[in-house]
């Protein structure tokens, strides 16, 4: 019977180096010449970007906020199968949850898919007290299994020295490798933390120096022998014929899609159109739906407002009644304009709205909203769980908040405590959603795309 050997990384803390152990071991699991499933637990799709890029096949996203654990266990079995390994990485500290009990945190996620935890410590200015960190998270919680400790930032074989023995002497954890201090960053840093790998030209270097670091540090044969073994599932049969389509904006300004939530539109049976919104000169022919996500439309403001007919044709396609669904950076991308620097850049004008960006988050963590006003995409009293993530805001709108269409139980919204926006069969919003927890989305997506084919278009291009 097939087993995949699987394990879940998680660190002490945000910025414990789990994002680079993690890449470098998938990198260095694949060099075997084997399938390495790979998982991100969490609303995140940068380190999901770079995960899949280690592993060569997508990343899909582990949240027990957002999904129901049934979901979170199918998902997990369903996409290990034909992989050899499956690598989890968690996200903040390995107890930190949404509340003092810790719930949906990493820990709980590891309890849920009975799977060992590889503990990344930043050893930095530190020594003996990593043993007494690990003795506590041992302590913590007894019902959760550290399978082993990664040293990271290590300065000196001495400092190395030190920790090791401190851990032998005080637990039982075995030490399984280690990452030195490096001179600097190997993964490019901005505002959001890790750059995503699409607009890093050495992303594929960067990934190759990671995974040679856990070659030559990491026994990867002891963590192996540690990983457990779990049974996969076969990956069930729901092909749907396809029966519309839908374009999807995905370049390095729109970068941020669950792949539960396109392989879901594909599977209730549309055909998924990719688009450059940067070179592409109009939507193409044939759209009966476009799916704008998130990503960092200002750092291709540039390239976004030079791309005057594209935007003009995005215009348009939503007057014509196309259903246009826009998370974050989709959203920013349908406003009137973005003030960068002191310079304004023109966007799709679709709402009369001017965003600005600042340097500290204006919002940051989980959000759950009430639809209240009729949508092309969500039934009036839908409740939906999502996420902010976001460093824009609102310098002007000619609007009003009640017109939005969704009330914030959780989370900041747009404006005054709601969100969404729509026009036509336009919905843009800040809120990001996953699909397997708002089975909505999908049956709304597609609804309406089906409502614009049977009404017909009133634009036809050539692609």
């Amino acid at each position: 019977m097939e087993r995949v050997k699987s394990i879940v990384l998680a660190g002490l803390s945000g910025g414990s180096g789990k994002s680079v152990v993690s890449v470098g071991l998938i990198a260095a699991l694949r060099n075997r010449g084997s399938g390495v499933a790979v998982f991100k637990k969490g609303p995140d799709y940068i380190d999901a970007g770079w995960m899949s890029m280690a592993a060569g096949c997508p990343c899909y996203n582990l949240d027990p906020y957002l999904m129901p654990a049934e979901a979170i266990t199918t998902t997990f079995q369903e996409h290990i199968h034909g992989a050899a390994y499956a690598v989890v990485e968690g996200n903040r500290g390995l107890f930190d949850g949404v509340n003092p009990q810790g719930e949906f945190s990493t820990a709980e996620l590891a309890q849920l898919l009975e799977l060992p935890i590889l503990l990344v410590v930043n050893c930095s200015k530190v020594t003996r007290t990593v043993a007494a960190l690990v003795l506590g998270c041992e302590a913590f919680d007894p019902r959760i299994r550290i399978a082993g400790v990664i040293l990271n930032q290590i300065a000196t074989p001495r400092h190395e020295s030190i920790i090791r023995q401190s851990l032998e002497m005080y637990t039982d954890v075995p030490v399984l490798g280690m990452m030195p201090r490096l001179k600097q960053d190997i993964f490019p840093m901005r505002h959001l933390g890790v750059t995503p790998h699409q607009e890093y030209g050495g992303a594929g270097e960067a990934v190759a120096q990671l995974a040679a670091l856990v070659e030559t540090h990491v026994d990867l044969d002891a963590l192996v022998a540690h990983m457990r073994p779990v049974v996969p599932l076969p990956p069930r049969n729901s092909c749907t014929a396809q029966t519309v389509t839908i374009g999807v904006l995905r370049d390095a300004a729109f970068q941020f899609y669950y792949q539960e939530n396109l392989e879901a539109l594909s599977k209730a049976g549309a055909k998924l159109v990719m688009i450059d919104a940067l070179s592409s000169p109009t939507l193409p022919a044939g759209l009966d739906g476009l799916y704008i996500g998130g990503g960092f439309p200002e750092t291709s403001a540039r390239e976004l407002a030079a791309n005057t007919t594209f935007r003009q044709s995005v215009c348009e396609h939503i007057d014509a009644g196309l259903p246009v669904y826009a998370e974050c950076g989709g959203l920013i991308f349908l406003g009137r304009s973005i003030i960068l620097q002191g310079q304004e850049y023109p966007l799709a004008g679709v709402f009369p709205v001017t965003f600005a960006l600042s340097t500290r988050p204006q919002a940051h963590g989980y959000s759950t909203c009430i639809v209240e006003k009729a949508n092309s995409f969500y039934p009036v009293g839908t409740r939906i769980k999502g996420h902010e993530f976001r460093y824009s805001m609102v310098r002007h709108w000619d609007g009003d908040p009640g017109q939005l269409t969704m009330r914030m139980e959780r989370g900041t919204g747009f404006c005054e405590g709601r969100d969404g926006l729509v026009k036509n069969n336009t919905l843009a919003l800040y809120t990001h959603v996953m699909a397997l927890g708002t089975p909505q989305w999908v049956e709304g997506f597609i609804a309406a795309a089906h409502r614009f084919a049977d009404g017909g278009r009133r634009i036809v291009r050539d692609g």
